[in-house]
């Protein structure tokens, strides 16, 4: 493609009003450090069914696998005909937070920094270069993956290396795994031997659940509302379930027989992974005193928290995206693949064409699916 070019690609663009179409856009010829990916498939999250009420009209989709279509002058991470991973921690590797190893919350490339900040990231490809009805759209976290093609920064791709790998579970690694599995294996680091409690047992808490069994956790404790999801969990690793009440107000009652499977003291760890805000602070009361307590999912609502919740000594952590640094943690991941011990394929539970989207949405919504994924020809 020459800087003139540009590509069309039918899209899910969203409107803020709760509702999207599938739309065709276009896409210029990637410039500077740009990559353009022919997508192949995109994982469904929580956060894509959010962003149908963003602030502005935007190409939908954060996780996603492809083949390299073009690349901009500046490129030589990949070439033509690479087959990719795509990750929204977009660092600035000489930035602030990059040096001190935090890439996934770079201040000049975050998406999520940005959207702070009101403003369109710098990890963002070239605004203009995508565009909707003849004016430009922004990309969901950078990326746009619910689209035929994505065109995204360099430091936005990894070169995926393992064969057997379907570019099905490939795109599960971009936000999923990377936000579950980074959550134990970067941020909590539980012991071998330790014993963990994982809140909701969705694609992250699962994620969560086998990073448990890898790291060598003696107790892996799933909790869920949903019968299915807790049968999920067992073949990712959970070695005792709990099905909870909905209306276990904070999930005290649960937290009473979690201490009861742990000699009465409460679990070393306990990761949050519902999203739901009511839940943000239940994890403290799974733990005993100075254990940790992992906040997954993202809440930034504002909640009550019952200060006697922290006694005593305990850690109440929120990471970004798993701490995310996707260069040394997807190749690691695909590593956990082969050898067996990472289950990735075994979590796509259906797949969908761009134009079952609502399908898939109404799927994950019911908690009918472990991931659903959009697949591309």
């Amino acid at each position: 493609m020459s800087k003139q070019e540009f590509i069309l690609s039918k899209a899910a663009i969203a409107h803020t009003d709760g509702t999207f179409t599938i739309e065709q856009t276009k896409i210029a010829a990637p410039v500077g450090d740009e990559v353009l990916v022919k997508i192949k498939a995109a994982a469904i999250c929580h956060t894509d069914h959010d962003s149908l009420t963003w602030d502005m009209p935007i190409v939908m989709g954060h996780e996603g696998a492809g083949i390299v279509e073009a690349v901009g002058p500046d490129v030589t991470k990949v070439v033509v005909g690479d087959e990719v991973i795509l990750n929204w921690a977009t660092p600035k590797y000489d930035g602030y937070q990059s040096q001190l190893g935090n890439q996934n919350i770079c201040e000049c490339n975050s998406p999520v920094m940005a959207s702070h900040a009101g403003k369109i990231s710098g990890g963002h490809p070239t605004f203009e270069a995508t565009t909707w009805n003849d004016k430009p759209i922004e990309r969901s976290f950078n990326l746009g993956t619910f689209s035929e093609y994505a065109l995204v920064r360099a430091s936005g791709v990894v070169k995926k290396r393992s064969k057997k790998l379907s570019f099905e579970a490939a795109s599960t690694i971009s936000c999923g795994v990377m936000t579950g599995c980074g959550s134990v294996f970067n941020t909590a680091k539980p012991e071998w031997g330790s014993s963990v409690v994982v809140l909701g047992t969705g694609g992250v808490g699962l994620n969560v659940v086998q990073a448990a069994r890898i790291s060598g956790a003696a107790k892996i404790i799933a909790v869920d509302i949903n019968e299915q999801r807790l049968e999920m969990a067992k073949q990712f690793g959970a070695t005792d379930v709990i099905l909870a009440d909905k209306e276990d107000k904070g999930l005290l009652k649960a937290a009473e027989i979690v201490k009861g499977m742990t000699e009465g003291r409460g679990a070393d760890y306990a990761f949050e992974c519902t999203a739901v805000p009511a839940l943000g602070v239940a994890p403290l009361a799974m733990i005993r005193n100075a254990g940790t307590a992992v906040q997954v999912s993202g809440i930034e609502e504002e909640i009550t928290v019952d200060m006697r919740l922290f006694e005593w000594d305990k850690i109440y952590i929120n990471p970004l995206y798993g701490g995310a640094k996707p260069d040394i943690d997807f190749p690691k991941f695909e590593a956990l693949y082969e050898k067996g011990d990472l289950i990735l394929e075994e979590m796509i539970t259906r797949t969908y064409k761009l134009e079952d989207l609502q399908q898939g949405f109404d799927d994950m919504l019911a908690g009918r699916n472990a991931k659903g994924v959009i697949t591309f020809d």
